[in-house]
């Protein structure tokens, strides 16, 4: 099986020679089923044959067209916040995935410790718990996190993602490309939020910004960045993102799009001798090359002393990976997070809108979103 490094890297076609093509090939007759049973599932529930349920209160969700982090934890909180921030009592549903003993995953317990107020149920079954939230919490909205391909929970607004550095999945579905369905797809959608489209130029997002119209003309376009703000650690210490600049470091991540973090922590000067990357969601308890937890050393000394080799001042990994490393140091060398905020850097005001409509269908502006014309929500 292929790494997710060596997978992107043969469906890219940054990887040459016979065995990539022999490789490419392959995948190619594998995609030909799956997107036919992608097109077939959204057919049926097109066409009214699969049931779509509406639970009453508004619902976004925020998902990506590509397999892989296009960014939606950040926009999730923000969206939560904002409407926090309105006086609505808010939750969060989604799948769930990586979880185990009913404990919550890496991306909830990171959305805890930025909404430490917001109630978060995992259900395969999204409809469930979208009721849980009603009924147990008095959700008055829900925010359905990795939601656009969940197409059985309605909701009244689709927010999709997409990565400026890797925007349409190498232009191939799952397992040619990273494509979770096909782009028409983005037509569904009410708005398209380019993510990270300062790692682009200008002429790239441009480019990105006319195919997507040329799919979908009738999406709000809003362009963003994810901004780190600061280093974090497990013991709630926080430092300014100065002390990078020019410090040698070693970083590592699990997450969907490893190369996006890198980057990151170059433009905010750091000095990154060594750069490992793990499957995301992985979890960092296993010991390397066995996958158990009863062998030393584990995963987390390896890396302490892999640091220690590179004479690295510090590693620093995502929040989402400290949320499963409870140490401020590894193998005495210090352990940062680097936290990243969501940046709108044009047509930020059109999803404010879009909100605003969501929570006041009586505005008649508000109709394309509100289909069930529910009553405007009231303040607790």
């Amino acid at each position: 099986m292929l790494d997710a490094t060596t997978f992107k890297d043969v469906v890219s076609g940054r990887r040459r020679g016979a065995a990539a093509s022999v490789m490419r090939s392959a995948l190619r007759l594998a995609e030909a089923p799956y997107t036919f049973a992608v097109r077939r599932r959204n057919l049926r529930f097109d066409s009214g044959r699969a049931e779509i349920v509406d639970v009453g209160v508004p619902v976004v969700s925020i998902g990506n067209l590509t397999l892989g982090g296009t960014g939606k934890t950040p926009m999730v909180a923000w969206i939560a916040r904002r409407l926090l921030d309105r006086g609505v009592r808010v939750a969060i549903v989604s799948r769930g995935y990586g979880t185990s003993d009913d404990q919550p995953n890496d991306e909830a317990r990171e959305l805890a410790a930025r909404l430490p107020d917001v109630p978060h149920i995992q259900n395969r079954d999204r409809v469930a718990a979208a009721r849980v939230a009603i009924d147990r919490h008095g959700a008055q909205a829900i925010v359905m996190d990795d939601g656009f391909q969940h197409r059985r929970l309605a909701r009244d607004l689709d927010v999709v993602l997409i990565d400026a550095t890797e925007p349409f999945g190498f232009d191939h579905v799952f397992p040619r490309g990273t494509l979770r369905e096909p782009v028409e797809s983005l037509r569904r959608a009410q708005v398209a939020v380019l993510t990270r489209a300062d790692l682009v130029s200008p002429q790239r997002r441009e480019e990105i910004r006319r195919r997507v119209f040329e799919i979908a003309p009738s999406l709000d376009w809003i362009e963003s960045n994810h901004a780190p703000s600061e280093l974090v650690n497990a013991a709630g210490q926080r430092r300014d993102l100065s002390w990078l600049a020019d410090r040698n470091i070693a970083a590592f991540c699990g997450i969907g799009n490893p190369a996006a973090f890198e980057q990151a922590l170059r433009a905010c000067r750091a000095n990154v001798t060594g750069f490992r990357t793990f499957a995301d969601h992985f979890d960092y308890t296993q010991h390397a090359g066995t996958g158990q937890r009863d062998e030393a050393p584990p995963i987390t000394a390896q890396l302490g002393h892999w640091a220690k080799s590179l004479a690295a001042e510090a590693l620093v990994a995502t929040c989402k990976d400290l949320t499963k490393i409870p140490h401020a140091e590894l193998a005495g060398v210090p352990l940062w997070a680097l936290a990243i905020n969501l940046q709108f850097t044009s047509g930020g005001s059109l999803l404010e809108q879009r909100l605003t409509s969501l929570l006041h269908p009586s505005n008649p502006e508000s109709q394309v979103l509100t289909p069930n014309s529910r009553p405007p929500i009231a303040a607790p």
